[in-house]
């Protein structure tokens, strides 16, 4: 879907829709506004519910002032009017009060971003505002002051956060992976101390291989392909709606027969992804005008050395990615299916991935199927697409119980006895 060519009150629509369902807002809270080239400002209205928001609900605010449409704009249409009068590259605003930053909110801290490359990569640097009454001259100001100094995320405090950038899938992009980072970093306190990569670390995150690979044009598609294809899409669109991927974080790949491999796109939304977006490899090059992940190579290297692998996911599940950025131990011998489909996970250093990449996929066996790569992505293969899911599913439910553990009690592992038992009925030896 070509988001920028939807009319600027369906854009609102769609994000605010997006946010609403995730339950990162509610029915009152938040707002979000577009500049349009000639001057109005696109604008979601204010004490109208936002699960049921529709095109005609929002609001247009002409450079005179006047009001166009059934409602009246948002109580928050000055501050957004100030960050457009005071930043010229800046022509979408969003505010919303998500649960996770909203706890950032209240105690008055920035959450860390440095707890994965994606977060540092894509939020930037991020500022905290004083707080002011909601809708006032003050909280505008104080909010535009910052946009001033050049942050395009402002934390409020005990309010929310307000996301400028040129675009508003932007704005989205950022606001789901900053919401992310405060959940993560929730979630990974309870098992220890942070443990977050070096800024002088983040160029090896940054390596654009993917880009510079030739291109091939595809002539026929087989009938294998052509399923590969609908049943990654359907995947990673519910992988999107079950929290494992961000809008354009995760990445999922299927071997094929003749050895060729699907691909996620680089920068494609996952909430909408089709099969004709989905990249095919093959001999060391992409399909044509067509851009890869960045993990394109990691997922090549894969394959080529571990024929019984068909499948290659990595993701950013946030109770497992708690494991990627503290040095707690990751034991899945909570229940017979976690270790069954777990087995022996391990983790990996964050710029192994990046300069050891050889030794990272050798450690891939039947007993290690899944790799903790650490402030990065949790890899998970499989002999098919739908067993590289699973695992992947079942590791996140597997950590998300294991966090869940440390509130109530001491957690007991399933004994070495009882693990050789279900290695005999499993035939796991």
């Amino acid at each position: 879907m070509k988001f920028n060519l939807l009319h600027p009150a369906d854009q609102i629509v769609a994000i605010m829709s997006r946010i609403y369902d995730s339950g990162l807002t509610t029915t009152s809270g938040g707002n979000l506004s577009i500049l349009d080239d000639n001057g109005d400002i696109w604008i979601s209205p204010g004490g109208i519910d936002k699960g049921t928001l529709t095109r005609s609900d929002i609001c247009c605010v002409k450079p005179d002032g006047k009001i166009v449409g059934p409602h009246k704009p948002s109580v928050e249409l000055p501050f957004h009017a100030s960050i457009y009068k005071k930043r010229s590259d800046i022509r979408a605003v969003l505010h919303a009060h998500p649960p996770k930053l909203v706890a950032f909110s209240v105690i008055r801290r920035l959450p860390e971003l440095n707890l994965t490359s994606n977060s540092r990569r894509t939020c930037g640097s991020i500022a905290i505002a004083p707080y002011a009454l909601p809708g006032s001259a003050e909280l505008g100001e104080k909010i535009a002051a910052e946009f001033v100094k050049g942050y395009n995320i402002v934390v409020l405090e005990n309010h929310g956060l307000v996301i400028g950038s040129d675009n508003l899938f932007d704005c989205f992009m950022k606001f789901e992976t900053l919401e992310a980072t405060a959940k993560l970093q929730i979630n990974a306190s309870k098992l220890g101390a942070l443990k977050m990569f070096e800024d002088s670390e983040l160029n090896l995150a940054s390596i654009r291989d993917h880009m510079t690979m030739d291109d091939f044009i595809v002539g026929r598609h087989s009938s294998e392909e052509c399923a590969a294809r609908r049943d990654m899409a359907t995947l990673i669109k519910r992988s999107y709606r079950q929290g494992l991927f961000g809008s354009t974080r995760g990445t999922y790949s299927v071997r094929l027969s003749d050895g060729s491999f699907l691909i996620t796109p680089f920068g494609v939304d996952r909430a909408y992804m089709t099969e004709s977006d989905l990249v095919l490899i093959k001999n060391g090059m992409k399909e044509y005008g067509k851009i890869p992940s960045r993990s394109v190579r990691l997922h090549k290297l894969i394959y080529e050395k571990h024929p019984n692998i068909h499948s290659v996911l990595g993701a950013e599940p946030p109770h497992a990615m708690a494991f990627a950025v503290t040095d707690a131990v990751f034991d899945p011998r909570t229940i017979p299916e976690s270790y069954i489909l777990l087995r022996n996970i391990q983790k990996v250093s964050f710029s192994s991935v990046f300069v050891d990449i050889e030794n990272v996929v050798d450690m891939f066996s039947e007993r290690t199927p899944v790799l903790i790569c650490e402030n990065n992505q949790i890899l998970a293969t499989g002999s098919s697409l739908l067993d590289a899911f699973d695992r992947l599913e079942v590791c996140e439910a597997t950590a998300h119980s294991i966090i869940a553990a440390r509130d109530i009690g001491e957690m007991v592992h399933i004994s070495d006895e009882e693990i050789k038992e279900i290695d005999d009925a499993f035939n796991l030896n």
